[in-house]
């Protein structure tokens, strides 16, 4: 550079932002300040416009912001073009995969500092949503380092003040230190398997009754440990889905299940996209490298259009190898909105009975949702059954004869289902779930498998009382599990609306998990 910033490492992002907001892509921003350096903002501007010409405006490159929701859904459709420098630029071979993967972040309105940080520690073979994930509680982080300057923080106090006596004593305040490995395999997993002979568990938390709470791995700084401190403080393990089916799916599990011993239930499930779909592999480019897909999409609007889009621009490509630059366009938006191929140059979106086979339900387990949209958003908020499954299968010695089982937050009956396919019977099931139409979904499975337990449903956690619990110990002799995950909308990555952690509307419901997990746990005399 011609600045003293020549042997920087890193350009000033703050000034290569500054660029970007007025309309010019990001790779022009990088070469033009790598040949005039930083000092200058006018040589600079000078130099973007005499790259660009004056036939072409700012605006065709126009960044795209963050807090636009229309800006948001045309980023599916921009070209790759707007992205990346055309093939006969001069820059072409100095613009590395790294600068293409920090480019497309930054054209979904993430700044660049963070971009590339992002890139750098996830490394470039991270899915996009990995990315944006990692992003998100980078920023959650930088937030809670600047509101909490204290090292260790007491728990706030949960919702309920009706919560029974406890002989546990008060709460430890020591600071819980949660960190997510990038291969979440936890205590193990099939194909890797650990070598862990055991975990120690506080005397408090030895089940029975057991214990199994699940939520997103990536979630606000802080969370976790939150969690931790209010469920014995048990660290999580974090288990990535990709190990049990085609998809990945990365979440954590506080729990006081065994760890030895477990297995894995039959039929062993695809855990390739080419063995999930092998019908498609005919359709299936050379050049698309993909063998599993991302977290499942369950927004499903747009998708016809970029269909449509992608099928004009390799139609429109000579011969069967396209040029590189639509390639990445194509593999961009395949690996964001997990498209797979249906037929020649034409993708499609997952249909919900695919991805119930890829969540481990049976085969039109969620016909009972009214329509196809209540169907994809209640397979996104459930368990990935395989995975659940490997974990409680140590129960299933322990328990021949079946087992009473207190589920919150129950979906689609994904604990149930594992649990069915495991063959350990379901006694008593009481399931809280307010969703009408998951309701339906978990009622019908319940019907068509003609299970021989009682099934009591609550429409909502909130309602729970210790009356309400005292009567079903009473009833059938307490719960063997208490099993759930509150939903995670307040704690996803994908949320840049309402992402404010265990203070969410909808997340906060952690803390009744907490409650009544006290209250059978006391009731029961543990």
């Amino acid at each position: 550079m011609a600045s003293s910033s020549t042997g920087s490492s890193k350009p000033n992002f703050k000034l290569v932002d500054h660029f970007v907001a007025m309309g010019f892509p990001v790779w022009m921003v990088y070469k033009a300040i790598e040949k005039k350096g930083e000092d200058d903002k006018s040589l600079i501007l000078d130099t973007l416009l005499a790259y660009m010409g004056p036939e072409n405006s700012p605006s065709k490159y126009q960044c795209i912001s963050s807090s636009s929701e229309e800006s948001s859904s045309e980023s599916e459709r921009s070209s790759a073009n707007d992205l990346f420098p055309d093939d006969d630029s001069p820059w072409i071979d100095d613009f590395t995969a790294k600068d293409k993967m920090v480019a497309i972040l930054v054209n979904m309105g993430y700044p660049a500092v963070d971009a590339l940080e992002a890139v750098e520690k996830c490394g470039l073979q991270a899915e996009i949503m990995e990315l944006t994930d990692y992003i998100y509680t980078a920023q959650m982080e930088k937030q809670h380092d600047v509101q909490f300057q204290e090292p260790a923080y007491a728990c706030p106090k949960p919702p309920h003040d009706d919560l029974p006596s406890s002989s546990r004593g008060k709460r430890k305040l020591c600071d819980i230190r949660v960190s997510r490995p990038k291969e979440m395999i936890g205590f193990g997993v099939p194909s890797h398997p650990r070598h862990i002979v055991e975990r120690r568990l506080p005397k408090s938390a030895l089940g029975p009754p057991y214990f199994y709470y699940e939520n997103v791995a990536y979630s606000p700084k802080g969370t976790w440990e939150t969690m931790s401190r209010f469920l014995d403080e048990i660290k999580p393990e974090f288990v990535d889905s990709k190990y049990f089916c085609a998809a990945a799916r990365k979440r954590g599990y506080i729990h006081n299940l065994p760890i030895l011993n477990r297995f894995c239930i039959s039929p062993k499930p695809p855990c390739t996209i080419q063995e999930a779909f092998p019908d498609n592999k005919k359709w299936w480019p050379y050049w698309d490298p993909r063998t599993q897909l991302n977290c499942l999409v369950t927004v499903v609007s747009g998708f016809k259009l970029l269909s449509e889009d992608i099928q004009k621009r390799l139609e429109s490509c000579p011969g069967d190898t396209p040029p590189k630059e639509v390639q990445e366009y194509v593999l961009v938006n395949c690996r964001k909105q997990n498209l797979i191929w249906v037929g020649k140059n034409k993708v499609a979106p997952l249909e919900p009975e695919e991805m119930e086979m890829i969540l481990g339900f049976p085969k039109n387990h969620t016909r009972g949702g009214t329509t196809r949209l209540d169907k994809f958003k209640a397979l996104g908020n459930s368990f990935q059954v395989d995975k659940v499954a490997y974990h409680l299968s140590v129960l299933k010695k322990e328990f021949p004869y079946g087992m009473n089982v207190l589920s919150l937050f129950s979906g689609i009956g994904g604990a149930e289902v594992a649990l069915h396919r495991l063959g350990i019977p379901l006694k008593h099931v009481v399931s809280v779930e307010s969703s009408k139409v998951n309701k339906n979904i978990f009622r019908s499975w319940w019907k068509e498998t003609n299970q021989r337990g009682t099934l009591i449903e609550i429409g909502d956690v909130q309602h729970i009382t210790i009356d309400m619990v005292g009567q079903w110990i009473k009833a059938f002799g307490g719960f063997d599990l208490i099993i759930g995950g509150s939903p995670c909308n307040n704690l996803a990555g994908g949320n840049r609306v309402s992402r404010n952690g265990l203070d969410g509307e909808l997340s906060s419901l952690f803390y009744h998990y907490y409650r009544i997990l006290h209250i059978v746990r006391d009731m029961m005399g543990r």
